[in-house]
């Protein structure tokens, strides 16, 4: 079982920037993929990027390629998501999951952080 509580997110305007953090519960935490999710009203979750157990490996959607990073650092249960150059489009609620390497359903989320963005 894995608990995942997001920080992080808030209001700001187009062009800024925001870090969300996620911290995981365990003593397991690089035996998981991590990813962030996002939500925005009247839309559908969407994946935005993963990172491997071991952070070797990060995939984005298209839309944020070269503007979000994400990473994680094992030694504090901890994957953040870096997002630069912020447009009122990527306003969601911004989910962080967690899914048992070699799987390919994500299993545990966290309850969500907002991320406003304005224009």
């Amino acid at each position: 079982q894995v608990q995942l509580v997001e920080s992080g997110g808030g209001l700001v305007q187009a062009g800024g920037s925001l870090r969300l953090s996620c911290a995981a519960s365990g003593r397991t935490f690089s035996s998981y993929d991590m990813g962030w999710f996002r939500q925005a009203p009247g839309k559908e979750r969407e994946f935005v990027s993963g990172i491997n157990g071991v952070g070797s490996s990060t995939r984005y959607v298209d839309s944020v390629k070269g503007r979000f990073t994400i990473s994680r650092d094992n030694g504090k249960n901890t994957v953040y998501l870096q997002m630069n150059s912020l447009k009122p489009e990527d306003t969601a609620v911004y989910y962080c999951a967690a899914k048992f390497l070699g799987t390919m359903r994500y299993e545990y989320w966290g309850q969500g952080t907002q991320v406003t963005v304005s224009s």
